[in-house]
């Protein structure tokens, strides 16, 4: 039996955290982005917050930002930052309900794609946000790859260097969002990737 993701991201996390971005011009400009989806008294929600470099980054301009992962070591490498004051991490699954409940925003950057039950999780996750809250998302739609690029993925999971992943298409991923009782508000990518697709939706009322 293979790992969990769990397992997969405590042990790659040091890893991942030296690792310098690929695009930081990108990453920038994404932080500017969802900034701007946000009000100074939001209390946000984050899954998937791996070693905080965001919710570290954004979580001065909110009320409240807790981070969350279902990786001990993520969230170990994540609370040894100094964080603005209002800034949180601890271990948790991506559907987990959290007292703190209801949020005025939801931020879930590259996790939508490695849930095995991603419309479970979604629904958690509405139900988890005020009227009209804003679910701020950015998933890898790996469907979308070159056929060729695909067949590249299994090889590396089955060698330890990626863990298991959903492959689905953008069409796919904005049908599973309306599904969920979401309305899609805005949808982008930034730098050149573009199957990283960045998508703001609001709770339906």
């Amino acid at each position: 039996m293979g790992e969990d993701q769990g397992q997969f991201w405590d042990r790659v996390a040091e890893r991942y955290a030296a690792r310098p971005l690929k695009d930081p011009a990108a990453y920038e400009e994404m932080l500017v982005e969802v900034g701007g989806w946000l009000q100074p008294g939001d209390r946000v929600l984050e899954i998937g917050c791996g070693t905080g470099s965001t919710a570290v980054r954004l979580g001065g301009t909110v009320e409240r930002w807790l981070g969350t992962d279902f990786s001990a070591e993520m969230v170990r490498i994540a609370q040894a930052k100094e964080a603005p004051e209002g800034v949180s991490f601890m271990q948790a699954s991506a559907e987990t309900e959290h007292d703190e409940a209801p949020f005025d925003a939801i931020c879930a950057f590259h996790i939508l794609h490695l849930l095995p039950d991603a419309p479970a999780t979604l629904a958690a996750l509405r139900r988890q946000l005020v009227p009209g809250g804003l679910l701020i998302s950015k998933t890898w739609c790996l469907r979308d790859f070159n056929p060729l690029m695909r067949m590249i993925f299994p090889i590396l999971r089955a060698r330890g260097y990626m863990p298991e992943i959903r492959q689905i298409r953008a069409r796919e991923l904005r049908a599973m969002l309306t599904d969920a009782g979401f309305v899609l508000q805005g949808e982008r990518h930034f730098g050149t990737h573009r199957h990283s697709r960045f998508i703001v939706a609001r709770r339906a009322e």
